[in-house]
């Protein structure tokens, strides 16, 4: 699912500015017919543009956020971790009462206003009718808020496919992004301190015409109990959506972790089948990266040909497009 689409919501000052200018504009024109009949016709037609107007910058705003009730399991999780997803439920509940009490006010006016025959009421109306409008929206300016700061959010989830998908987990700051970026197109954001990825990164590996989804999750630490909200992504990626995991390992250190605690976080993943890479290898001496490969004869270690290799011989595609490819037996 691709959230980059959702247009930014505004504050309800702005919805309501825009309404009124575009009211004012429409009702310049003239009219002909009874003096009595032309107030009343561009008094109308004031309150049918505010309507309008903010009905459908508001009906946008809701139609464009995802059905928060047809989104995929992992979807819904990764808003709880990070968004109150309550609080959105709520937020564009508010935005839909305030869309009904716009069209209930407007119903209600024009039938007052058709009704009247003296330009003073007329105008008391339409002038009510406004400041109704303007006290529903401010009502819902916290909604409005909370939804464009979850809009920001959402702008950071990846557009995650239903396809076989490697995931490439490991403490902070050992090189996962580095090594997307070496396995895919992707240019995921690389700096020299931890948590830099705060969310996740993806790209694609193309197996001749057809690709392979590969996601760079968050750092995390080999504490089940104690995971922050970044750790519980990175967790949340790898029990949903990882047919394969690369783990990778940093034995220079420079990541600030020992080679002791990155075994520790390897020996959790015990359910999906696990390639292990080692970074940073020349920030080492040689003879040691063949030492942890000697001491660790029942892992998978790769170098990057290797890995790739490995990946691309380690699946069949399935000529139905669109459908997970098959694993080989």
């Amino acid at each position: 699912m691709n959230f980059q689409n959702i247009v930014p919501v505004e504050r309800s000052k702005h919805y309501l500015e825009l309404a009124f200018r575009k009211a004012r504009e429409k009702s310049g024109k003239k009219l002909g017919g009874e003096w009595i009949d032309k107030i009343k016709r561009k008094e109308m037609i004031k309150l049918d543009v505010v309507k309008e107007d903010l009905v459908s910058r508001l009906d946008k705003v809701v139609k464009e956020f995802p059905s928060l009730d047809h989104l995929s399991d992992f979807y819904k999780e990764l808003l709880r971790l990070t968004l109150d997803y309550a609080g959105l439920k709520k937020s564009l509940g508010g935005v839909n009462w305030a869309l009904g009490k716009i069209r209930f006010l407007h119903r209600d006016y024009v039938r007052k206003v058709a009704k009247s025959h003296e330009a003073g009421k007329i105008k008391g109306l339409s002038k009510e009718f406004y400041g109704r409008i303007s006290s529903i929206m401010r009502q819902v300016d916290k909604n409005l808020i909370f939804l464009e700061e979850s809009r920001k959010m959402m702008r950071k989830y990846p557009d995650v496919k239903d396809m076989i998908t490697v995931c490439i987990f490991g403490f902070p700051n050992v090189g996962k992004t580095t090594l997307l970026n070496k396995l895919t197109p992707a240019q995921g954001k690389v700096a020299a301190y931890a948590f830099t990825t705060t969310l996740i990164n993806s790209g694609f590996m193309k197996f001749g015409e057809e690709k392979v989804q590969v996601l760079d999750v968050p750092g995390t630490l080999a504490r089940v109990d104690k995971m922050n909200d970044i750790e519980k992504i990175a967790h949340l990626v790898v029990q949903e959506l990882a047919d394969v995991i690369v783990y990778v390992f940093d034995l220079s250190e420079r990541c600030g972790y020992s080679v002791k605690q990155q075994e520790q976080l390897l020996k959790q993943l015990t359910e999906k089948k696990v390639l292990i890479y080692l970074s940073k290898k020349d920030l080492i001496d040689g003879n040691e990266v063949k030492e942890f490969v000697r001491a660790h004869k029942n892992w998978k270690i790769f170098s990057l040909e290797e890995l790739k290799k490995e990946l691309q011989g380690d699946f069949l595609i399935n000529p139905v497009k669109g459908k997970r490819f098959k694993r080989k037996e």
